[in-house]
């Protein structure tokens, strides 16, 4: 297995993980997530593939011929250095972290987590933040297994 930024080729694998991902949101919060959507259209996947305050990593299958995602790593670049009240820091947000269902507990994960952490170090990032759906307690758990700690809390009131 292979990590690097994803490209054009990849729109597919990743198109498919994030089905996933919402699948599972969407069994988790009916209320907010809609089952058989889509997040982004190709053209805005293409874009976002091209930013580099975005970065997507893929981890990919390292056979010859084969390519296949594996998982993948949205990220954005948060940078407050302009900011009036909060510290002047670069911060790296990880909007989502997705293993293939059938890839799933073979470290593709923690090899796209540690590739983010690294790429955050090498940009000289003060952290690495990012959310974790309540409904997703294995995700949490995998997170706090990284290392990472409760930074600030969302709390809501359903109506």
């Amino acid at each position: 297995m292979r990590i690097r930024r994803a490209g054009e080729k990849d729109l597919e694998g990743v198109r498919s993980l994030l089905a996933q991902v919402l699948e599972v949101h969407a069994q988790g919060r009916p209320d907010l997530f809609r089952p058989g959507t889509r997040k982004y259209t190709d053209e805005e996947l293409l874009a976002i593939f091209a930013d580099d305050a975005r970065p997507v990593f893929v981890a990919v299958e390292d056979a010859p011929g084969a390519g296949r995602v594996l998982g993948h790593a949205f990220c954005e670049v948060q940078d407050l250095r302009g900011s009036n009240n909060m510290q002047p820091i670069v911060s790296l947000y990880v909007d989502d972290i997705c293993v293939d269902e059938k890839s799933r507990h073979q470290g593709v994960a923690t090899a796209l987590y540690r590739h983010v952490i690294a790429f955050a170090r090498e940009m000289g990032c003060h952290n690495v933040t990012l959310n974790v759906w309540e409904c997703n307690p294995g995700a949490r758990a995998f997170y706090e297994a990284m290392g990472m700690g409760v930074q600030k809390t969302c709390l809501e009131q359903v109506l």
